[in-house]
């Protein structure tokens, strides 16, 4: 085994790879860059090492400076961890020359494996079916108009080169070609110095299935199950679970032979997964092979109960595996979810900051792969992945319910996150029937908001807290609500129930809660409806609620806005106003103010790089059309226009570094 490792990579992998290194013995070495400074991965390593620079191409991605580290600190490995340069094959070349190990497959697997083309013609010899599509990357158009329609409308232009969904276009139809092949070229140029570019029948609402695989340098090569993750947004994976409702015993031992076949035929040896997509028939294809470990690996490892980090250091050293096929166990359900710094309702634009408070949920099946603490800065250099947090249970639904009510738990303030978009995804009654492709974000969501109306019960169980923590704000009840103990004045009769008016929005609910309690559990009334809560307990500086409601225990996330307070409980968040009866009846519903008019201004969302104007002086433009692009963590975004008009005054050029709120571009009057 190895003596040291360099981990080339940051945050929650960084932390992942270290940890299992310290299980085994191993040291470790990490680095960062001037961004990261204050990160907690740069004091994670029993080396730390900076490396400057704020770019990736200055720090992470700079090879050259990551093997001067490994060498000068007497490293014999460095272990990638996935983005960056894990899929690298002159990396990986430059590691071996070096006389160090690459924890990774071998350069010449990743470099076939991450040809697309080449990879779907060694998948088609070895007898995966393939999604029909061009053999070679076309460079004419008209060569590409025929392969389009020999394929059949829509198709999906895709770069030979890369992946993550960078420069992947669909074409519905002939006029849309041009522009759209002139953008896939742009973009796999721009991300992957390679600006090949093939066609392939689109595949609408397909569901995204793919299958674990680890193999060592023996010739031996076991697959782990498979993993579902079609739940995805602009072809980033948002919720992953294992193993997949699509795919039965007998599919899923075929899906792995042919995973494994693969890997045999390329020569592999590592981590790696091979990924399928269904057609609404339920016929699969072979889409792509990923040469490394994936984010989404912690829902493996819960159902199969292995260090897929171990198993990748073992065979690196050259360790066979330690198990066949038949000692490979899968158990239960495991259901993870992707914590990003993004706005989901400005379209999940990034979000930048520093982390002012974090907490997260702790409990039997749960875990969280975390790179961030307080005082951590989130930045636009990087991806916006802040965590993961998954849970393992017996059952989907099981499983599916601990993630909710952990998601219930997780705190973080200082930047936007998706915490509660992604909770009200696990909440949907589709999804949880398990009836969703990768199109379900975009079919069932609007403005980073849900289009299903959250139940109404959900509703007034939020309204009851909302009224059971203004009553202790009151003094009523006492600061602790632990126990739970009215206090009334002398002069007043004595009265057994408190009300409240609860109003969110045009919704009002009416709350009794009761004067008294005494015993452990009590009752309150909502709009009639009675529930029985149990032991009222703050958390984390007041910033959570645990209650128990009719025998289970359920997290509320709170936070104050002068008079106002915002709860947000299983993906839905509210702002309620709560009103004693007397109050009620002198405020009733009384007009919000009015929005006020656009600015004749485009303004940047967010920190980050212009990487294309779209737009000049003197050109018309229409409301949401995209006039400047931003690159910001990883992510480039398009700046849609905020009303029709008339450009005045283009303010930025290619290349320029902006900040929020920087002015982009002017409109006549």
């Amino acid at each position: 085994m190895f003596r040291r490792v360099l981990i080339a990579n940051r945050g929650e992998i960084a932390l992942r790879i270290a940890a299992t290194c310290r299980r085994l013995g191993i040291e470790t070495v990490v680095v960062y860059s001037e961004a990261d400074a204050r990160s907690l991965h740069a004091r994670a390593g029993d080396v730390c090492v900076p490396i400057g620079g704020l770019r990736p191409a200055e720090c992470y991605l700079d090879g050259e400076r990551l093997i001067a580290v490994a060498r000068a600190q007497g490293c014999d490995a460095v272990h990638p961890g996935y983005g960056f340069l894990s899929e690298n094959p002159a990396f990986a070349r430059a590691v071996h020359a070096a006389g160090m190990r690459f924890v990774g497959p071998t350069p010449e697997a990743m470099a076939l494996l991450g040809d697309k083309l080449a990879a779907r013609a060694l998948a088609q010899h070895c007898g995966l079916p393939i999604v029909p599509g061009s053999a070679d990357p076309l460079e004419d158009p008209e060569a590409i108009r025929a392969a389009a329609q020999a394929v059949g409308w829509p198709v999906l232009l895709k770069p030979a080169a890369g992946g993550g969904g960078k420069g992947m276009q669909v074409c519905h139809g002939e006029s849309e070609l041009a522009g759209a092949l002139a953008s896939s070229r742009e973009v796999a140029l721009r991300a992957f110095g390679d600006a090949r570019v093939f066609v392939e029948r689109y595949v609408a609402d397909p569901r995204h299935v793919e299958v674990q695989i680890m193999a060592d340098e023996h010739g031996q090569v076991v697959h782990l199950g498979e993993r579902e993750c079609s739940l995805q947004r602009r072809y980033q994976k948002v919720i992953e679970e294992a193993p997949s409702l699509a795919v039965g015993e007998i599919l899923r031992q075929r899906m792995g032979r042919m995973a494994c076949e693969l890997a045999r035929a390329a020569g592999y040896c590592g981590a790696g997964t091979v990924e399928f997509i269904f057609d609404r028939d339920a016929h699969f294809y072979f889409l792509e092979m990923n040469a490394r470990l994936q984010v989404e690996h912690p829902v493996t490892e819960a159902i199969c109960g292995l260090d897929l980090v171990e198993l990748q250091l073992r065979v690196a050293a050259g360790e066979p595996l330690p198990l066949t096929q038949e000692q490979v166990e899968l158990r239960g359900w495991a259901v993870e979810a992707r914590i990003c710094a993004e706005d989901p309702t400005r379209d999940f634009l990034p979000s930048t900051g520093t982390i002012t408070r974090f907490a997260v949920p702790r409990g039997p099946g749960l875990r969280v792969d975390a790179g961030i603490a307080v005082g951590s800065p989130v930045t636009v250099w990087y991806d916006s992945l802040l965590a993961k947090v998954s849970a393992w249970a017996e059952t989907r639904q099981a499983a599916i319910e601990a993630l909710i009510q952990a998601l219930n738990g997780f705190h973080v303030e200082g930047v936007v996150t998706n915490l509660d978009f992604v909770n009200g995804l696990l909440n949907h009654p589709a999804f949880q029937r398990g009836d969703f492709s990768t199109g379900f974000i975009a079919a069932n969501s609007q403005h980073g908001e849900l289009t299903l109306p959250p139940p109404r019960a959900r509703l007034a169980l939020m309204a009851l807290v909302a009224a059971l923590i203004q009553q202790g704000r009151d003094g009523v009840v006492r600061a602790s609500m632990a126990p739970h103990v009215t206090r009334m004045g002398t002069t007043h009769a004595e009265r057994t129930v408190h009300r409240y008016v609860v109003r969110s929005g045009q919704d009002r609910w009416e709350v009794e809660l009761p004067r008294e309690i005494e015993d452990a559990t009590w009752e309150a009334r909502v709009d009639g409806q009675l529930f029985k809560i149990q032991a009222p307990r703050f958390e984390f500086f007041r910033r959570r609620l645990r209650l128990g409601v009719d025998g289970q225990v359920q997290h509320f996330r709170l936070e104050w806005r002068a008079s106002f307070l915002r709860i947000a409980f299983r993906g839905v968040v509210r702002t309620f106003e709560v009103y004693s009866p007397r109050e009620w009846a002198l405020v009733g519903f009384m007009p919000g103010p009015a929005e006020p008019p656009p600015e004749n201004l485009l303004r940047c969302p967010m920190p980050g790089l212009v990487v294309r104007v779209a737009v000049a002086p003197g050109d018309r433009v229409f409301r949401g059309q995209g006039l400047v692009s931003i690159e910001s963590m990883k992510m480039e975004s398009q700046v849609p226009s905020p009303a029709d008009g008339v450009v005045e005054q283009v303010l930025v050029k290619p290349g320029q570094p902006v900040e929020t709120g920087e002015v982009l571009v002017r409109f006549g009057g």
